[in-house]
């Protein structure tokens, strides 16, 4: 009987110990939970700025890059063919350079666009300086890259110009 009296007070007593273990539980999970979405809101409003200014980088980096911004900013006048080629390739390096860290904040797919992008110019500018006189005034050379340009539908940093955008307006 002395069985019988302690389960009296023995059941009751694990049920509710199980009952209060089982709320505090959920309780402090609840909270975890919580906590995490908290840290994930903060994180975003850290982050989606970083991003942005990320995009508006790599955007501003295509458009100095674009054929048409290099040629009009690199060419002087006393300048040769060779020495113009050697300064457009130099300046998008320097650009690209200058960009890499960018690539943190942007999709693979977009930094893929981008650098396809900068190799597409380099190639163009290439082509173009292959079909001009090294010792030729470096107008032939921008002359030919601009008429590259107009030959084919769009800048090769257009198609990533718009691919970015679009990532962008995916953001919000």
């Amino acid at each position: 009987m002395d069985y019988l009296e302690v389960s009296k007070y023995v059941i009751p007593a694990a049920i509710v110990f199980f009952t209060v273990w089982v709320i505090i539980y959920k309780y402090f999970t609840n909270i975890e939970k919580m906590r995490k979405v908290d840290m994930m809101i903060e994180n975003r409003k850290i982050i989606v700025p970083l991003r942005l200014q990320a995009y508006e980088r790599i955007i501003l980096f295509m458009e100095r890059i674009s054929p048409e911004s290099l040629v009009m900013r690199v060419n002087q006048s006393n300048m040769n063919a060779r020495q113009l080629q050697t300064e457009l390739l130099s300046s998008i390096r320097a650009e690209f350079e200058h960009n890499l860290s960018q690539q943190l904040y942007i999709s693979p797919e977009g930094w893929e666009m981008v650098r396809n992008a900068r190799a597409i110019t380099i190639q163009l500018i290439n082509t173009a300086s292959d079909q001009i006189k090294p010792d030729a005034p470096s107008i032939n050379l921008s002359a030919k890259i601009l008429d590259m340009i107009m030959e084919a539908d769009k800048a090769p940093t257009g198609a990533a110009i718009e691919f970015l955008k679009k990532e962008v307006q995916s953001l919000f």
